[in-house]
């Protein structure tokens, strides 16, 4: 029997940010499990935790793979961690795919200590204006596709063709403009290949996103939106080849999986 706890992300109520599975194991099964836990949950990512001596042996699934990095279900990992298993701890250190990852624990919010993707011009194309409805301005690769628009509206208007998207390179596609009533951008995240039409708040597309705009803007603080329906901010932080992203996160849900 596994404990399961599902979270909302970068939410300052229930319903809002992007949900996450979190799953605290005490050892790893077969990769196959993980995988039909992913597609039975159906969210964007499920989480697994395994303690090690260090810190946390941390995993993502998307119901259509493991990734080498999510944000948003490892802000709801230290979440779950600190509300439900280690409720003092100040910091989490989880051991990834992707590296060693901190994240640490401020009063309200949870500050995730992520890299930085470098981004390389690449032309705008017709598939790309086809993919999602209107030209981009410019286009940037990273490990994603980050496709800058207009204006706020021209983001939240969009209605992508989810198969052309798949047709893209990158493994996300973002859409970002600047921000409004206070914040630096908006963006949204589309990621077909996947599974995911649309993910609600892309941790690690602010990876690339809020590179971005901190550069653009000449600015080492970003405010970023994403304007999904559900909705979801992010407070980030540029340093350098790392990106600190900050957010709130409420508990939905606590479950146990009989496997």
């Amino acid at each position: 029997m596994l404990t399961c706890y599902f979270v909302d992300a970068f939410a300052e109520r229930p319903f809002e940010g992007n949900p996450a599975a979190v799953c605290v194991l005490e050892r790893w099964p077969e990769d196959a499990l993980l995988q039909n836990i992913a597609i039975e949950h159906n969210l964007s990512e499920t989480a697994y935790v395994v303690k090690t001596a260090h810190g946390w042996h941390l995993r993502w699934f998307t119901p259509g793979g493991e990734v080498d990095l999510c944000g948003h279900a490892t802000l709801g990992t230290a979440f779950a961690l600190s509300r439900f298993v280690e409720p003092d701890a100040q910091e989490f250190l989880f051991e990834t795919m992707s590296g060693d990852l901190r994240v640490q624990r401020k009063e309200d919010k949870f500050y995730m200590d992520f890299p930085a993707y470098d981004l390389k011009s690449v032309p705008v194309t017709e598939a790309m204006e086809q993919a999602i409805g209107c030209r981009p301005l410019e286009a940037w690769m990273g490990r994603d596709l980050l496709l800058v628009l207009p204006d706020a509206a021209a983001v939240e208007n969009c209605r992508p063709d989810q198969a052309l998207l798949a047709e893209l390179p990158g493994l996300i596609t973002h859409i970002t403009a600047p921000g409004r009533d206070g914040d630096d951008c908006t963006s949204r995240s589309f990621a077909p290949k996947l599974a995911i039409a649309e993910d609600p708040v892309c941790g690690s597309g602010h990876c690339h996103i809020a590179p971005y705009w901190g550069k653009r803007l000449g600015k080492e603080e970003i405010v970023a939106w994403q304007a999904s329906r559900r909705g979801g901010r992010l407070w980030c932080s540029l340093r350098g080849e790392r990106v600190t992203l900050g957010g709130r996160a409420v508990a939905y849900a606590k479950s146990e999986i009989y496997l």
